[in-house]
């Protein structure tokens, strides 16, 4: 019961990059930097398997940004011209890589970290990739003059990058979807279907993070505008509960998301955010066993995974490092009770 798992990025250390930064700069360059992304990503495969995590995941240490670090190997892609745009709805701006060509994938994207995960742990892996909206929500278009089909040109990268990591040896791949909770209509309408064709063909588990960002600034500041019930989630679960995806991942704790959403995701392994990703106080135990049983009132527990509400990626490590273990000992905790009755 409850295994655990990260939402996808963790803190880079110093050595790496700059710190507490979503789109940090790199201290290296060339073969120094290729070399000192795998050792950042042994460092946080054994700080995961140190806190007792089931489901491992390489931290997302290889790249600058959850998006961008896909985007870099795709051809079509102008990352010479950035222009400033704003995303998820003008939440905030970013300098942002241009369409300017059909795209296409150069050659694999994660092989070396993927393989690496796969090498360093005998416990199941899950890797991760940016949703086909969300990437559309992170790039400037001059080419394809649809957000649709662009997504769908994306979704078809995406696709033969899963395929691969899955013949890596991958458990789950993941597709990070975070922009579903800025534009539920394009959700409903081709958000889910691109979703699909991304995910079109594998045979493990299949995943999508859905989340309401990094606990940055601007991320912090649109919450409080939510009001005291966050309903988004209300209006695309229904569609992920018809579709192929096997695990739906949600933010929970410290959120105002009412529990009894979750139920729109019958049949579904649910990913419950039991880790607070936006604040540097780490959750005891006792809160995450807590988080967990109430979830139960929705979710089977046997669907029931105990995950983070978002990536780490901005955070102290120090602390991301203590979250991780509080999050280990408190599903530990719950599987306590629930066997006890």
């Amino acid at each position: 019961m409850f295994p655990t798992a990260i939402a996808g990025s963790l803190p880079k250390p110093a050595w790496l990059a700059e710190t507490h930064k979503l789109w940090p700069r790199w201290r290296e360059e060339g073969d120094a930097l290729a070399q000192a992304k795998l050792d950042a990503t042994l460092l946080w495969i054994k700080a995961q398997e140190d806190a007792g995590l089931d489901v491992i995941g390489d931290g997302e240490q290889s790249r600058q940004h959850f998006v961008h670090g896909f985007l870099e190997q795709v051809e079509g892609i102008d990352f010479e011209h950035k222009v400033e745009m704003g995303i998820r709805a003008d939440r905030y701006k970013a300098m942002v890589p241009q369409v300017v060509a059909a795209v296409r994938l150069k050659g694999r994207v994660h092989a070396a970290e993927a393989q690496l995960l796969r090498a360093h742990t005998t416990k199941k892996i899950k890797f991760t990739l940016p949703g086909p909206m969300t990437i559309v929500d992170t790039v400037a278009d001059r080419f394809y003059g649809s957000r649709e089909k662009l997504a769908f040109a994306f979704a078809e990268l995406l696709n033969q990058e899963a395929l691969a990591l899955q013949a890596d040896g991958v458990d789950v791949v993941q597709f990070d979807e975070p922009a579903f909770n800025v534009y539920p209509d394009e959700v409903n309408t081709w958000g889910v279907r691109a979703l699909e064709r991304a995910a079109q063909g594998l045979r493990c588990k299949t995943a999508v993070h859905i989340c309401y960002g990094y606990g940055i600034p601007a991320n912090v500041e649109w919450k409080k505008t939510l009001g005291d019930q966050w309903r988004q989630y209300e209006q695309v679960f229904p569609a992920l509960a018809a579709s192929r995806i096997d695990q739906v991942s949600l933010e929970c704790i410290h959120s105002h998301v009412p529990p009894d959403l979750m139920a729109l995701l019958k049949g579904k392994e649910v990913m419950v955010g039991v880790i607070d990703v936006a604040s540097d106080r780490v959750e005891t135990p006792e809160e995450v066993a807590q988080t967990l049983t109430s979830a139960l009132r929705f979710v089977p527990k046997d669907k029931l995974i105990a995950c983070t509400n978002c990536g780490m990626a901005p955070m102290d490590r120090a602390v991301a490092q203590a979250k991780l273990e509080a999050l280990a000992k408190g599903a530990a905790l719950a599987r306590q009770r629930q066997a006890a009755g």
